[in-house]
């Protein structure tokens, strides 16, 4: 893996072949970068979300973890696997244990056969300093709890999973969530889940350092109401064709989003992009 962006003083003395120059004895070559496997905690430093205020309190922050193909599909027969790569999921890996929380959809749930986050060795001691449980919560976002409370996500989390919906979502259903061990959340006013609303019931409960992996429907959802503040994006070097879903769906926003490019990473033709709100 190599740094393509923000530009360091590596990547700025590497010559044409990718091969680092060695600082200060012309003509001679270091070490060849272009191809290391960078550690965990390497990765951590890059993806590392804003540090809190001067008072120590954490403002919220939502970014999201999505891969896409070169024409441009989430997926392919269904799932995002046949498109991701090692690298991605060593990505993907260090994204959950730098958050305190997982959005995801009811929708991913089911076809992803989402399991709970598990707690990773490596980011124990960090997570402790961080004030952070041994991994992070997944909190499920559904309107009508159409959800399969016998599977590990509900029955054996090592962090309770919780479930957002709306305050009119049937009592029944909320009363089997409650009991199969799932903390419910409302977070709307009928059964639907106000994105604004979500952001603010998790970070009430203290967790400040939100993950998205969709699906394209919640993200969708997320960027119309203007709460996505980064998107960690994978470009897979493949082309897939087909009716597969974008990163996004749902209602288009009256005006674009602008984002800004804060990091970019290359492994194989897979490009690990990370881009911020500007």
């Amino acid at each position: 893996m190599r740094r393509l962006f923000p530009v360091t003083y590596e990547t700025a003395a590497q010559g044409a072949d990718g091969a680092a120059v060695s600082p200060g004895v012309p003509g001679v070559r270091g070490a060849d970068v272009t191809d290391r496997e960078w550690g965990l905690l390497e990765l951590a430093e890059v993806y590392a979300y804003p540090e809190a205020g001067t008072d120590g309190v954490r403002t919220p922050w939502l970014r999201a973890n999505m891969v896409s193909t070169l024409d441009g599909a989430a997926q392919h027969e269904g799932k995002s696997q046949g498109i991701s790569s090692a690298a991605d999921m060593r990505i993907f890996g260090v994204l959950r244990a730098l958050a305190d929380v997982v959005l995801v959809g009811a929708e991913t749930v089911r076809q992803e056969g989402y399991r709970p986050a598990r707690a990773r060795a490596e980011f124990a001691a960090s997570r402790e300093v961080s004030g952070q449980g041994p991994a992070p919560a997944v909190a499920v976002v559904t309107a009508g709890l159409d959800l399969d409370l016998s599977l590990p996500l509900f029955t054996a989390p090592l962090v309770p999973t919780l479930i957002l919906t709306g305050a009119a979502a049937a009592a029944d259903r909320v009363a089997a969530a409650g009991k199969a061990g799932a903390e419910v959340v409302f977070a709307g006013e009928g059964t639907g889940v106000d994105p604004a609303r979500a952001v603010r019931a998790l970070a009430d409960r203290g967790l400040t350092r939100l993950l998205t992996e969709g699906g394209p429907r919640l993200l969708g959802q997320l960027i119309a109401a203007g709460v996505l503040d980064e998107l960690c994006l994978t470009m897979s070097p493949t082309l897939t064709a087909g009716g597969a879903q974008r990163i996004a769906g749902g209602p288009s926003t009256e005006v674009p989003k602008r984002f800004e490019l804060a990091s970019l990473l290359e492994e194989a033709g897979f490009l690990f992009t990370r881009y911020r709100r500007s």
